[in-house]
């Protein structure tokens, strides 16, 4: 059965997964519409994919705008990541804060990310798998970014590999929400 951890963030939560190991190894569900559903989570999830990626890359900080916005969930599937959220929300009271969390391969846990949220990772390992599922499909139009060193967090690596697009990210402090 899939358990909820509250974040202290509204909306965003660590999903415990099943997670069954035996001689053959490991098996994980990171997805049920049911128990999703029974939890009161959105299961209208439109677009998967993922990427591999190399120890010290940064992807992020990345999100989209209305009306294309969406919920995201992301695993990862080997390796290592800190997964790290910043609250993009006006209203909220957690506005301009970030929540970080440590995802692996070897543990059966996910982080359901709620619309108004720029998110972004730091891969810790070579060939780290990380996998997204989204509420709405990719669109180049509302497609949007915060430069992953403006906002306070310490990413802990010496030399970032970057994309030429989010080194170009507008800074936090220059960012104007839409949500």
């Amino acid at each position: 059965m899939i358990s909820v951890v509250d974040t202290g963030f509204d909306g965003l939560k660590i999903i415990e997964t099943n997670h069954f190991q035996d001689e053959r190894g490991l098996f994980h569900k990171y997805f049920s519409k049911n128990e999703f559903a029974h939890l009161g989570l959105d299961i209208e999830f439109e677009e998967s994919y993922y990427s591999i990626n190399k120890k010290g890359v940064i992807r992020g900080m990345h999100f989209q705008i209305p009306p294309a916005a969406h919920t995201k969930l992301v695993y990862v599937t080997y390796g290592k990541i800190i997964d790290v959220c910043l609250d993009i929300r006006k209203n909220s009271v957690t506005y301009g804060k970030y929540f970080s969390i440590e995802l692996s391969g070897n543990i059966g846990r996910c982080i359901y990310i709620p619309k108004g949220f720029a998110h972004g990772f730091v891969s810790l390992k070579d060939r780290t798998c990380v996998h997204y599922m989204q509420t709405s499909c990719y669109s180049k139009e509302y497609d949007c970014g915060i430069r992953y060193d403006s906002f306070g967090y310490d990413w802990n690596v010496q030399n970032p590999v970057l994309s030429y697009r989010d080194e170009q990210h507008p800074k936090f402090m220059n960012f104007t929400t839409p949500f």
